[in-house]
């Protein structure tokens, strides 16, 4: 790759500088368990143009399952039937006031996924029946040209759904043979003895995409930019790898990895990262252009403006698992597409804004593709303290072709971080930003703004300014990760004085 340093970068998008928030939709508030796409959404839009900032990132919106990350969806193209706003399929006669009492009665300052799952399924599933019965009015546009207009996707996703309900949830590869692809699900009966099934899961992405096309046109208006976010790699379970096996790393007669992915052994690991997401057959996506891939991007691009593209190392190298196995030790790091990927992308989308997630360890050859396609990477606060003064992270190492932040969905809170790191690393933050550290958070958020990445994105618990109970996710943690959501106090009382600060930050500092 040593000629990517003489080439015009393909990407350049970041060329202003702007502050934006990340929080995901199901931290926002809801009478029912989880955040939706309701009038709360479009409030907190309102802070967010209050506070002057022109983003709202989110985590990936697709349909969670096992463990409830967003970063493990069953589809990369669906969006997460969670996020439904229940009240207006109720005025629309496809629900009853009554049947939302069960979820309403789940807890208001957590996500009880399990709740969610067991109450809000069956509700979506008779607002199908009543929908089909009712003769599909157009709530959101024509149903039936929905359906064909994303039909590349959603057809097999619909049926992946149905038989997995069918199935009791079990992983595909458990199904019986003939119904282990959706080619060879195709060729039996099921697909017209679960057409019910279909039609509700086919319902739901009517439904998603309707109620978010009007939230992303309310975000529009106030001037906020969406960011979306997607993973590398696509989970096992997923109707990704059931409609197209032969993209994957599979074995072809079981349908299990051939091998899987993760990162090696580290400082912070010491035996590495074991993920299990199957791997990626890239000549065969070279061989059609990447295709697929530029179809999921086009996907994700209908639903946001901006897209975080997760482990961009990846798109380099990545590090090769044979399966089955129960460490990250013993891979090897292994070539990944390159160069050639991004100018399929850039020839196809070419004024797509991607930001590239490149945090960790960084090999040359990583950092040279980043500069060659122009993309802006990743910087985060929390990792820039306690070392020397050559860390990439520290503020005077930074370079305006980024984006900061003092933490992601994957830390700990700036106050708990701050609270539970040694002592060197806090005595380097408070000699470095020349700070009392009495306010920590606050602190980062001001060191973000006016740092010269033009791109500044803060965590919404750190405007909140607190501490670790509000942690998002804790990578490695197995259960707990997701739940927290803020509550109607906690955002309506930033209006008065936090959110007008934050416009005023955002002047002095040109954002």
């Amino acid at each position: 790759m040593a000629d990517t340093a003489l080439m015009t970068p393909l990407f350049n998008w970041l060329k202003d500088r702007a502050a934006g928030v990340l929080l995901h939709p199901t931290a926002l508030l809801g009478p029912h368990g989880i955040g939706t796409l309701n009038g709360q959404a479009v409030r907190f839009l309102d802070l967010l143009q209050v506070a002057g900032m022109k983003y709202w990132q989110v985590c990936p919106l697709g349909p969670t399952g096992y463990g409830d990350s967003p970063y493990q969806c069953f589809s990369s193209f669906a969006g997460n039937p969670y996020l439904i706003d229940l009240h207006e399929l109720v005025t629309h006669g496809l629900l009853d006031w009554a049947d939302l009492g069960a979820l309403s009665a789940l807890p208001a300052d957590r996500v009880d996924f399990g709740g969610v799952y067991q109450h809000k399924w069956p509700l979506l599933l008779r607002a199908s029946e009543r929908y089909e019965e009712a003769g599909a009015p157009p709530l959101f546009g024509d149903f039936e040209a929905f359906r064909k207009r994303h039909a590349g996707w959603l057809e097999a996703y619909a049926f992946f759904r149905a038989l997995k309900d069918r199935h009791g949830g079990r992983p595909w590869w458990e199904w019986p043979e003939t119904l282990r692809s959706y080619e060879g699900a195709l060729g039996t009966s099921l697909r017209a003895e679960l057409s019910v099934a279909v039609h509700a899961h086919v319902f739901t992405q009517y439904v998603f995409f309707g109620q978010w096309a009007r939230l992303r046109q309310a975000a529009a208006t106030r001037g906020i930019g969406i960011i979306g976010d997607i993973p590398i790699f696509v989970a096992a379970d997923s109707a990704d790898t059931w409609a197209n096996p032969e993209l994957f790393e599979l074995d072809p007669k079981t349908g299990k990895p051939l091998a899987v992915a993760g990162v090696p052994p580290d400082y912070f690991a010491a035996d590495g990262q074991l993920w299990g997401n199957p791997l990626y057959r890239w000549d065969r996506h070279a061989q059609d252009g990447y295709a697929w891939w530029i179809r999921r991007l086009q996907a994700t691009f209908a639903l946001c403006d901006v897209l975080r593209i997760d482990h961009f190392r990846g798109f380099d190298e990545f590090w090769r698992i044979p399966y089955p196995a129960e460490t990250a030790r013993n891979g090897a790091w292994t070539a990944g597409p390159g160069l050639d990927f991004f100018r399929a992308v850039q020839a196809a989308l070419p004024d797509a804004r991607i930001i590239a997630e490149d945090l960790g360890m960084l090999s040359p050859s990583v950092v040279e593709l980043r500069e060659a396609t122009g993309l802006p990477g990743m910087a985060v606060l929390q990792f820039a303290f306690g070392d020397e003064p050559t860390n990439l992270y520290l503020p005077h190492n930074l370079v305006p072709n980024s984006v900061i932040y003092p933490g992601t969905h994957d830390n700990d809170t700036t106050l708990g971080w701050y609270a539970g790191t040694d002592e060197k690393t806090r005595d380097h933050v408070r000699r470095y930003l020349r700070i009392s550290g009495q306010e920590i958070g606050w602190d980062f958020i001001r060191a973000s703004y006016g740092a010269v990445s033009r791109l500044a994105v803060i965590p919404f618990q750190d405007i909140l300014n607190l501490g670790s109970d509000a942690r998002f996710n804790a990578p490695g943690k197995p259960a707990g990760n997701w739940q927290w959501r803020c509550s109607t106090g906690q955002i309506e009382g930033l209006f008065r004085e936090t959110a007008p600060y934050l416009a005023t930050l955002g002047e002095m500092t040109g954002r």
